[in-house]
Formats: structure tokens, sequence, C-alpha cells
């Protein structure tokens, strides 16, 4: 494959042997599933890019490995494989990619896959090399892309098979364009990324105009609290050692307004404190905290109600690729007020369907919050636009045919 080049394409995949429905694999260390253990936005977006290509008529077979156990069981038409990695001093990593290998080649001399699709996270394709199944990468962000914007040292090991998968890759996707820019100036690679974003299923985060939030939390000047919603992963990378600051500004305007966390405590890489939410408390004002409630991790299926109960949900992060989180907030017509960094202004356009500003501008991104928190109509306006931007740009049904499409071009020779 040459260097600039992204695929290399065989022949028409009607022209393959057995080629009704596409067969897509996908391989990645996380999957939604009590079975499978935690995941965080990667499964979550293998999970709703499966459904769109089920709905396309494709098989889809999603590998998970760093399982405890080894199993394959349906998950509403998606096939499942959990994988034990190897474990052997100094070999595991190596064993265990030749392990996944020998899987792929397996699984495609059956006839039982066309492709499969990895993340960069890692770089686990560095040295799995199939003898004839196509490998696509599609960045979500690896290891090495959130080092940079977290301004920290990466491990180089990481960043030595993030680099190597990319190279070898027989397709590259990319869910954003500035991801794309970005990993190609941190690597000093020039490759070519095809552009096509995180999806979600907007039948599942759909709202219904009998429980909105905007009518039953009245906005700033009723006299009745006005709430706010973070939902993610509580970490220094997603602002939320930003948050407090700004949260002490929106209470010095509007006494009432109450701020709602969801997610999982991280540990802090940069203090070595063991709880973010323990960091957060301290920035807190006296008056804001009182007003701040942090309720952990819920069940993904307890998302969309917490969504609901919102009237603006605020993402001060720093480093993303393109965030599953803000597209469910719009999807549920909410307003949201997010970091101006990057990637932002291909999510939202900003003053349409929410506000962008700079997390550490504190008052600046207070201010929008409180302009919004005391308009009804302004956040209405902003949820519509936000709902009609995720039909048209990030419904699962839109991002699989793109995919399929992407996938039928890059069946390559080995």
């Amino acid at each position: 494959m040459k260097e600039d080049k992204n695929v290399s394409v065989l022949a028409p995949l009607s022209l393959r042997e057995g080629s009704g429905g596409m067969k897509i694999a996908f391989l990645t260390p996380e999957y939604p599933h009590l079975k499978t253990g935690s995941s965080g936005g990667i499964g979550t977006s293998i999970k709703n890019l499966a459904m769109g290509l089920l709905a396309e008529g494709c098989a889809v077979r999603v590998l998970v490995y760093g399982q405890k156990e080894e199993g394959v069981f349906d998950d509403n038409g998606i096939c499942i494989q959990q994988i034990k990695n190897v474990k052997f001093k100094g070999l595991s990593w190596y064993l265990t990619r030749k392990k996944l290998e020998k899987i792929i080649d397996g699984l495609f001399e059956s006839k039982e896959i066309d492709l499969v699709e990895a993340p960069d996270w890692t770089g686990i394709t560095s040295f799995i090399s199939p003898k004839k199944c196509p490998i696509i990468i599609r960045l979500n962000g690896s290891d090495t892309y959130f080092c940079q914007l977290d301004q920290r040292p990466v491990k180089w090991n990481n960043k030595f098979h993030e680099k190597r998968a990319l190279k070898k890759a027989d397709g590259l996707l990319s869910v954003s364009q500035f991801t794309a820019d970005l990993t190609n100036e941190v690597f000093g690679l020039d490759k070519k990324f095809t552009i096509i974003p995180n999806s979600i299923d907007t039948s599942l985060f759909n709202n219904n105009p009998n429980n909105n939030a905007s009518t039953l939390i009245p906005p700033l000047g009723v006299g009745e609290a006005s709430g706010l919603l973070y939902f993610g992963t509580l970490i220094r990378k997603k602002g939320l050692l930003e948050l407090p600051l700004i949260f002490n500004e929106v209470i010095k305007k509007n006494p009432n307004a109450t701020l709602v966390l969801v997610g999982r405590d991280a540990s802090d890489i940069v203090s070595g404190a063991a709880s973010t939410w323990g960091l957060m408390q301290e920035l807190f004002s006296l008056e804001a905290i009182a007003n701040v409630t942090y309720l952990g991790s819920v069940p993904y299926s307890e998302i969309k109600k917490k969504i609901e109960q919102a009237n603006v949900c605020v993402f001060p992060t720093f480093a993303e690729a393109l965030p599953v989180s803000w597209i469910e907030a719009m999807a549920l017509e909410k307003p949201i007020v997010a970091s101006n960094i990057g990637w932002a202004k291909e999510v939202l356009d900003d003053g349409v369907s929410g506000f962008l500003e700079h997390p550490t501008a504190h008052k600046a991104y207070a201010n929008k919050i409180i302009t919004l928190l005391g308009d009804l109509n302004l956040q209405r306006e902003f949820g519509i636009q936000a709902r009609k931007k995720v039909e048209e740009t990030f419904s699962i049904s839109v991002v699989a045919k793109q995919s399929l499409l992407f996938y039928k071009s890059s069946i390559v020779s080995k």
C-alpha cells in the first residue's frame, strides 16, 4: 500500500463469492454488555454502528479482547465473540496479537467476515497481519492524540504501536477532521482519512413532548431551580476541574441554579489524586456546592431520563475526538454549552444549536449558561436546531450507509 493512499480497491463487492450483505467484524477492547464488562465511548459507538449495519442487511461480529473467558453470544442480532488475552511474561502483547490474527484469518477463510475495523487506541493491530482480510482503522482518539491535547507525555510503546498500526492499515477513517489532522501531526504522517462521524440511535434518544424538562423546570426569573447536567467520566481532560469555577460564576447571578453530575469518578493523572470528584469539591464555593448533586455512574438506559430532566447540558472538555454525549443531548433537543476546541465546530453550530466557549474562560462560559437558563424560547430554538443536526449528520442510518460505502471500496488485495 502506498503511503499517500488510504485504500486499494480490488474488485466490486458483487464479484466476491457469496457477496450478499457484507460481513463486518469490529475488534475492540470494550463493548456495552453485562457479559463483556464496563465500556466507554468506543464500545457505545461500535454498538450504534453495528445496529445501523444490521439494518442495512450486513452481518456483524464484535471481537472483544481482554476478556475473562472465551465465549460467543448473540446481542440482538450482533454476534459477540469474547477473547482472552494470552498471559506470558514479557510477550503477552505480541502473543495476544498473534492469537487475534489467527482468529481473523480463520473467520475470513470460512467466509464469516469480509473485513475488520479496529480503533486507533493503543494500536492493537500493529502486529496483526492477516493473510487476506483487510484491516480498517477508525480514529476515535489514540493515546498519543489525547496526550497531545492534555499536554502530557505519552508512553513510547503506545505511540510506537499506534503509529505502526496506522501505517499498516488497508483503510483509514476518522470521526472528525480535527482528529485526522492532529493524528497526522503527532505521528509525522501524511495519511488520507475519510471522515465519518460517530452516531446514535435517534429513535432511542427521541424527545418526548409530554416529558419536556424545559416545561418542568422553569427558567431563571420564575423563582424555581434551573438545572444543568454534565454526564460522562469525571476526569481532568473533560474539563471537570474547570466546571466548579464556571458554576461558581453561574451561582453568583442565579442562586437557584443546580448542577447534576453523572458518571464514573476517575483518578487524576496529574496530581496523583485517587478521585477527581474529591478535587472538584475543593473548588466549588460554599454557595455553589450546596446546589451540586453527584449521582455517580448510572445504567446507560437511565441516561436519557437524566438529560430530559435538565435545562442545559454542559461539556467543558479539553480532549475529545467526536463526543457521543454531546450528540445524545442534542438529539433530545437540549441546548448545550460546550468547549470550543478543535472538533467542536464539527458537532455544533455556535449560536445556532448551542454555545461554544473555552473551558478556562470561566465568566464567559458562565454567562452563556446564564443566558440560556434565562431564556426558555432560546432553549427551545437551540434544541430544535440541535435535533435537526443530529438527524441529518449523526443518526445510525446515515453513518451506517456512509461506512458501508467505504467498506465496499476498501476490499483490498493482500
